[in-house]
């Protein structure tokens, strides 16, 4: 599969890797079908999700399973009026559903938005109205259903809601029941490679959560993502910790990966416990593994000698960075390296460590292939080694990177400032040693990142000053 997309797939060296990391996109990508669909002819028993809970639960779909699954989704929201542009917010946590609906968007070209289930009333509100939301996806779990419903009268646009579980409220659509009940066949639906997608609402802090969009090439992107930093297998399991309404969940638990053929763990975990999670680990024989650095701080607690961890072949991390200690402790413990990327909901992994180079503990590496990125000062010029300055990714009227978002939907401000001198500005700075790692310094904005997800001042103060007792 990585033939279709890739010139070459194996490289001497980073810097070949760097000079001749070539893709090509076909005109009318479209991932669901010419991803999962395709693998589904190819080899119809080939496994593609395993489903695990903390209670036991175990169940293996292989990729027809979500080919004729996300057929009879799509037939589903077809029926219920979602068609070509069409905005669906998605809630699901990490059930099945969750990929199957995703890849039902993409077959009839409505845009999905994933969303945590974390939001209350006031949060639902907002991203339904600002982003003209058609429909909502949500779990079953009655806090976030109670606030689905009372949201739903502020919703201008709003239309169905559908829930999966066993707890279906009345007035809202039984989505299992949907699915089952809809046609598995489906006439392919043609899209542009520059049809929106996929659309994340991202935190700043100048004001409410922004809309970031991707189109149909996006996937494509994150090949850089999957294979040459979290070194997915063919056949082999991946276990990205991430919730579906994160960005990470994009980068480590769906679109790379199947691209590479590896099989997608999708951990259906309540509350994180670093015992279940190594538990998991051990018993289903997972080849490669990516978490936030939070995560890997509560495993180093564990007496991690009492596990097996010889099925792992590859431990990366990102979302915050990596404290050295971490990374020396957790070597000790197992004998993996931990390797470090960077990243956005706006990006795949634009900077890396990389086969080709010796690690550096506390550094997030050096640029991905495709993208020329630079650290600049506030006139845009390059930064002398060692000074901090701004991670952008410049020359783009020269090459616009795949996986590099479309901009801000609705906030022509947010773009002038992301958007100028040729160059996407980040908002993250980092400074660049004198061998070309770079080092991670922080947000350029103040966006505060807590256990890899990343939230704006203005909310929290928004938040606070809904409390009777708070005055400023």
């Amino acid at each position: 599969m990585l033939e279709k997309f890739l010139e070459r797939t194996e490289f001497e060296s980073y810097e070949d890797l760097k000079a001749n990391y070539k893709v090509r996109v076909p005109a009318g990508f479209n991932f669901a079908y010419d991803v999962v669909d395709e693998w589904a002819v190819q080899d119809p028993a080939k496994n593609a999700l395993l489903w695990c809970t903390d209670d036991g639960d175990r169940r293996m779909y292989t990729f027809r399973d979500l080919s004729e699954l996300s057929n009879r989704c799509a037939n589903f929201f077809l029926r219920a009026g979602i068609r070509k542009g069409d905005r669906v917010m998605m809630m699901l946590k990490q059930r099945p559903e969750a990929w199957i609906c995703i890849l039902a968007l993409c077959k009839i070209g409505a845009v999905c938005i994933p969303a945590t289930y974390q939001l209350t009333v006031k949060d639902i509100v907002y991203r339904c109205n600002l982003a003209k939301v058609r429909m909502i996806l949500s779990v079953d779990e009655p806090e976030l259903v109670g606030y689905i419903a009372s949201a739903r009268p502020e919703c201008e646009t709003l239309g169905a809601v559908a829930v999966v579980g066993d707890r279906v409220p009345e007035g809202m659509l039984d989505l299992r029941a949907e699915i089952a009940a809809s046609s598995p066949e489906l006439e392919r639906i043609p899209n542009a490679l520059t049809d929106p997608m996929l659309m994340y609402f991202s935190s700043g802090t100048t004001g409410m959560p922004k809309m970031i969009l991707h189109d149909y090439t996006y996937p494509v992107g994150h090949i850089i993502t999957a294979k040459y930093w979290q070194h997915c297998e063919d056949g082999k399991l991946h276990l990205t910790m991430s919730d579906s309404g994160w960005a990470k969940f994009a980068w480590g638990k769906i679109y790379g990966q199947w691209i590479c053929g590896a099989v997608i763990v999708a951990y259906d975990n309540e509350k994180f416990n670093a015992h279940n999670t190594l538990e998991l680990i051990q018993e289903i024989g997972v080849t490669t593994f990516c978490a936030p650095p939070t995560i890997f701080r509560f495993l180093i607690k564990e007496d991690i000698a009492k596990y097996d961890f010889s099925s792992i072949k590859h431990c990366c991390i990102a979302g915050e960075p990596l404290n050295p200690e971490v990374f020396y402790r957790f070597k000790e413990l197992t004998g993996l390296t931990l390797t470090e990327a960077f990243g956005q909901s706006e990006t795949p992994a634009i900077i890396g460590n990389f086969d080709g180079f010796p690690i550096k503990p506390g550094s997030t590496g050096k640029p991905s292939p495709d993208y020329d990125v630079d650290i600049v000062d506030e006139n845009g010029n390059s930064c002398e080694d060692g000074v901090v300055g701004s991670i952008v990714i410049k020359n783009l009227s020269k090459h616009y990177p795949y996986g590099l978002f479309k901009g801000y939907q609705e906030d022509e401000a947010a773009n002038r400032k992301a958007f100028r001198n040729d160059f996407y500005d980040t908002g993250d700075t980092a400074w660049r040693d004198s061998d070309g790692y770079y080092w991670f310094e922080g947000r350029s904005d103040d966006v505060i990142k807590c256990s890899g997800y990343r939230i704006g001042p203005f909310e929290v103060e928004s938040a606070l000053m809904t409390h009777p007792c708070v005055l400023e």
